[in-house]
């Protein structure tokens, strides 16, 4: 495989649904990581993210009147524990939080959990689990996903990655593209280009996705030195 745009991967496709890009800044001095979230429906599309607890951000109903249902799309992407920062996009993230904190590993965290129960989708839970210590850092990617739509068997894969490179990460998100039911992603997660600041960067991702479909974006850079970071929030409703 080679090294992919990310702006290309994103504006190729109409709708990738839930996606979470993690890799290592140009200048080698960040960790970097965005989630990003789309919706077609009137639910999925009343969303905010907002900041959260544990250095986190969680969703939020834009307009709490137009709240249908919010067993799937209300939860906390993002937790910190530790040395770990914790990207998913579904409540999985509190599983892997109480995981690593029982001395679980990421991939043993994530054994009590299948995708999403949303017939006919059988949307994959994707996770990533970013580790910096020591001024080292190192991470996980995961998806959880139906055998080809069977819901009766869950695929469980996990990518481990030791030693990224600078301007340089993986993509994964949960769908191939637009559909009925949506495809799920498949494959290993993309590698993608890490580009400029992370107002660069945010840009770059939010300019690309689909301004139909697209409804929040996270970004964290990380200082692998003092594990100081910025972060960026990007609503389309506001």
């Amino acid at each position: 495989m080679k090294k992919l745009s990310l702006a290309k991967e994103l504006s190729g496709n109409v709708y990738p649904g839930r996606g979470i890009v993690v890799g290592r800044s140009e200048d080698s001095k960040y960790a970097v990581c965005a989630y990003f979230i789309m919706g077609r429906s009137v639910n999925s599309r009343n969303r905010i993210f907002v900041e959260g607890e544990d250095q986190g951000i969680r969703t939020q109903a834009f307009d709490p009147s137009k709240l249908s249902d919010p067993s799937l799309i209300i939860y906390a992407p993002v937790r910190v524990t530790g040395n770990h920062t914790i990207v998913t996009n579904g409540d999985q993230t509190d599983t892997i939080f109480d995981g690593l904190n029982k001395g679980l590993t990421f991939e043993q965290s994530l054994r009590s959990r299948e995708f999403e129960p949303d017939q006919p989708n059988f949307t994959p839970r994707i996770s990533a689990d970013m580790l910096i210590e020591n001024g080292e850092f190192s991470y996980q990617m995961s998806i959880l996903k139906s055998d080809l739509m069977d819901p009766s068997c869950t695929d469980r894969y996990t990518f481990s990655y030791d030693k990224p490179r600078a301007g340089e990460g993986r993509f994964i998100h949960t769908y191939m593209g637009d559909g009925n039911p949506l495809p799920s992603f498949e494959g290993e997660p993309t590698p993608v280009e890490i580009n400029g600041d992370i107002d660069e960067f945010t840009s770059l991702v939010w300019d690309n996705l689909n301004p139909d479909n697209k409804v929040s974006l996270f970004v964290r850079f990380i200082d692998l030195k003092t594990k100081r970071y910025e972060m960026r929030i990007v609503n389309k409703n506001n």
